[in-house]
């Protein structure tokens, strides 16, 4: 059966085009009268306005842009980020919205700040950023942001969800602490970012308790050759009896470089991860990880920013649990 038209509706309900466009797009500049006559019209031809024509009538795209300001290697190595993608994407397929990724890692020519300061999407949630983003800024000014992890910078305005990063890193630490480890090392995240800087401090902060000073900080950047570098790092100022390491890909490649070095996980050197991604049951031996739930992360983002765009007023910060997840490194 052929879609009604615009056209059709205006005649059945003795109003002109225009008319009918502003009561499909909610405008009250409509006298009741007019309203009703095309309201029954739309029920009576059963009428559905066309997705582009309301954009253009709304200037609305129901696009939605996830922001990663990291180079695409990191992108698609990271099974952090594929996870938080994923329930992005499984909750927008719910809703009218589609998903843009915009990934890069600087934006020096400012094409993507005018993509989204021009009307390429209607809304951005930003994940993985990092103090200096100056074009992040730029593109929160521009339309509604949610972010995933804390900005180091925060605004009052800020939408934020997150894990508890410093509780989670003092839990996995203790945990050292308990298997009686006193020597005990850290491979942080990037101290540029807020997980990064978190982890950290919970690290810190379970030694303090304990009446333990570091063995070692060394800063790692996310990934597997990070994680390995930092380890040699560590290895080459004498050797710890742990080592709490700020994702699951640094601390495979940090286990790769003890066991290299014929030093055995977890009798000599326990390990503790985090993020409990299937990278953590893929080493052997499995790590003992914190479990952040990656997916509901990015599910929970697009609620809030869903909600955001439907006019609600969601809670400005959203805390996910951690959970201690332990196996045979630790």
């Amino acid at each position: 059966m052929p879609r009604s038209t615009i056209e059709e509706v205006a005649a059945r309900a003795g109003v002109s085009r225009s008319t009918v466009s502003r009561v499909v797009n909610g405008s009250t500049a409509v006298s009741p009268a007019a309203l009703a006559a095309v309201q029954r019209a739309i029920a009576d031809l059963n009428y559905a306005p066309s997705r582009a024509a309301r954009s253009l009538a709304s200037r609305r795209t129901h696009a939605i842009g996830l922001v990663i300001p990291e180079d695409t290697t990191r992108f698609f190595g990271d099974p952090f980020l594929a996870s938080v993608v994923a329930g992005i994407g499984e909750r927008l397929a719910e809703s009218d919205y589609v998903l843009t990724l915009l990934i890069a890692s600087a934006d020096p020519g400012g094409k993507m700040t005018r993509f989204v300061r021009n009307g390429g999407v209607d809304a951005a949630i930003i994940v993985s950023h990092h103090a200096g983003d100056a074009f992040v800024d730029r593109i929160a000014d521009a339309v509604p942001v949610v972010y995933g992890g804390r900005p180091l910078q925060r605004h009052d305005g800020d939408y934020v969800v997150d894990v508890d990063n410093v509780a989670a890193a003092r839990r996995a630490t203790q945990h050292l602490i308990e298997r009686g480890r006193t020597r005990i090392a850290t491979i942080t995240g990037p101290l540029m970012m807020g997980s990064g800087m978190d982890r950290r401090e919970g690290f810190r902060a379970a030694l303090a308790d304990a009446g333990l000073e570091p063995f070692a900080e060394e800063e790692g950047d996310y990934s597997e050759a990070g994680g390995a570098a930092s380890a040699r790092r560590i290895l080459a100022g004498g050797r710890p009896d742990a080592i709490f390491v700020a994702s699951d890909l640094m601390a495979r490649g940090a286990l790769t470089v003890l066991q290299a070095a014929g030093i055995r996980v977890p009798d000599d050197v326990a390990i503790v991860g985090f993020d409990d991604s299937p990278v953590a049951q893929s080493t052997d031996p499995q790590l003992t990880t914190i479990r952040q739930p990656m997916r509901a992360q990015g599910v929970v983002m697009a609620d809030v920013l869903l909600a955001r765009l439907g006019g609600e007023t969601p809670e400005r910060t959203t805390m996910l649990a951690t959970e201690l997840v332990v196996r045979a490194s630790a």
